[in-house]
């Protein structure tokens, strides 16, 4: 029985590896097929004002600004209230030669 699985074992671990490898090459080929690239068919360059109304439908945020939710007051504009942060300390003071000690 022992000659058996040490024969069978490489074999499984070859197939095993393949499959794996396989798998991988295939997901790897649709992350690279899902970003266009400007060579690419199908791919415009520049947008008329249409297709820029086409792709902001489609979700595509180039070239949008971002402004989170919590910088807007009631009425969807940015609030003029003082915001407020955090300091730590020591962050202010001049770095410390190793040579000085306190």
């Amino acid at each position: 029985m022992a000659p058996l699985l040490s024969q069978i074992f490489p074999i499984l671990y070859g197939a095993c590896l393949l499959i794996l490898l396989w798998q991988a090459f295939k997901v790897m080929a649709r992350g690279f097929s899902a970003v266009p690239r400007p060579g690419d068919p199908g791919s415009s360059m520049p947008m008329a004002p249409s297709q820029a109304d086409e792709a902001q439908l489609k979700g595509d945020r180039t070239g949008r600004l971002t402004i989170h939710p919590e910088l807007l007051d009631a009425d969807g504009q940015i609030t003029s209230e003082d915001l407020l942060t955090v300091r730590f300390g020591g962050d202010n003071d001049p770095p410390k030669l190793p040579a000085q000690t306190d």
